[in-house]
C-alpha cells in the first residue's frame, strides 16, 4: 500500500497525510490484562497457556510486555519485560477470586503506556463483565484514546446462551475495541484461543501509521470523529474512530 491509496477525514473534513510508515519493525508496548474474577476460573488455564505461546511467538527484544491482573483490585504481576519466560512465570501466578474492575483496568493501563515509544496496545482477556469499577466506560475511551492505544480485546464467555452472559458488556468491549483502532475477538469455548492469539499476532505486525496535523475548527467539539478510507474497494481499514483535541498540544 502507498499514501495515495488511503483517505482520512476529521469530523468528514479531508485532511493531509504528512506521516505515512509501514510499522511492521516498529518496538511493541503492550500491555496484557487477564481478568482473574471468579467467573472466569473455569477457563483460566486455557487463557495462561494461549497467553504464554503468544508471547514467546510475538515478543523481540525491542518490544516491552507488562502484565496485569484485574478482580475488583487491578495488580501489575510482571513490569515491561523483552523476556517472554519471566512474563509467563508471571501469567502462571494468576489466581481466580472475586469481583471485575474491568475499566478500571483499561485505565491504568492506558496511563503506563503514555511513558513508552512504539506501537501502544492493551489487550484484554476476559469474559466482558465488569462488577467493580470506579471508573467508567467513557472515561476508560477517554484514556486509551489520550495515550493513542490500540484495545484488542479476547472476549472467552463462559456459557454460550445468552442467559446469565453480560450481553451489554461484550457489546461495549466490542465498541471499546473499535473506536481506539485494536478489535475484539469472540472465540467460542476457551480451547479455541490459540488461533485466536495467533491472529492476533499477525494483526500486530501488519500496521501502517498514518498522520495529520489537526487543525483548530469553529464549532468543533473536543472529541472528534475521525474516518480512515481505502480508495481500494477490495480492502477494508481498521482505525481509531476518533480522537481528543487539544490546541495546547504540540
Amino acid at each position: 500500500a502507498f499514501v495515495e491509496d488511503f483517505i482520512i477525514l476529521d469530523e468528514g473534513q479531508p485532511q493531509e497525510i504528512r506521516v505515512f510508515d509501514r510499522q511492521a519493525g516498529t518496538p511493541l508496548a503492550i500491555t496484557l490484562l487477564v481478568d482473574s474474577s471468579g467467573s472466569t476460573a473455569k477457563d483460566l488455564k486455557f487463557e495462561q497457556d494461549s497467553a504464554a505461546k503468544f508471547l514467546h511467538a510475538l515478543v523481540r527484544k525491542q518490544d516491552r510486555v507488562a502484565l496485569y491482573s484485574f478482580n475488583q483490585d487491578v495488580d501489575e504481576i510482571r513490569g515491561f519485560s523483552n523476556d517472554p519466560a519471566t512474563l509467563e512465570r508471571g501469567l502462571r501466578e494468576i489466581h481466580p477470586a472475586g469481583g471485575t474492575s474491568l475499566y478500571d483496568a483499561i485505565f491504568l493501563a492506558s496511563n503506563e503506556l503514555r511513558r513508552l515509544q512504539g506501537r501502544r496496545v492493551i489487550i484484554l482477556v476476559t469474559d466482558g463483565d465488569d462488577t467493580t469499577s470506579r471508573i467508567n466506560y467513557h472515561q476508560a475511551l477517554h484514556a486509551a484514546q489520550d495515550a493513542d492505544a490500540a484495545i484488542y480485546s479476547v472476549i472467552v464467555v463462559p456459557i454460550l446462551n445468552e442467559a446469565g452472559r453480560d450481553i451489554g458488556g461484550e457489546h461495549a468491549l466490542i465498541t471499546l475495541s473499535g473506536d481506539t483502532g485494536g478489535r475484539a475477538y469472540q472465540p467460542r469455548v476457551a480451547s479455541e484461543l490459540d488461533p485466536t492469539f495467533a491472529d492476533l499476532a499477525r494483526e500486530l505486525r501488519t500496521q501502517y501509521l498514518l498522520g495529520f496535523y489537526a487543525q483548530p475548527m469553529r464549532d468543533s467539539k473536543e472529541y472528534r470523529r475521525l474516518e480512515v478510507k481505502c480508495k481500494n474497494p477490495g480492502f477494508t481499514v481498521q482505525a481509531r474512530k476518533g480522537y481528543y483535541f487539544r490546541a495546547d498540544r504540540p
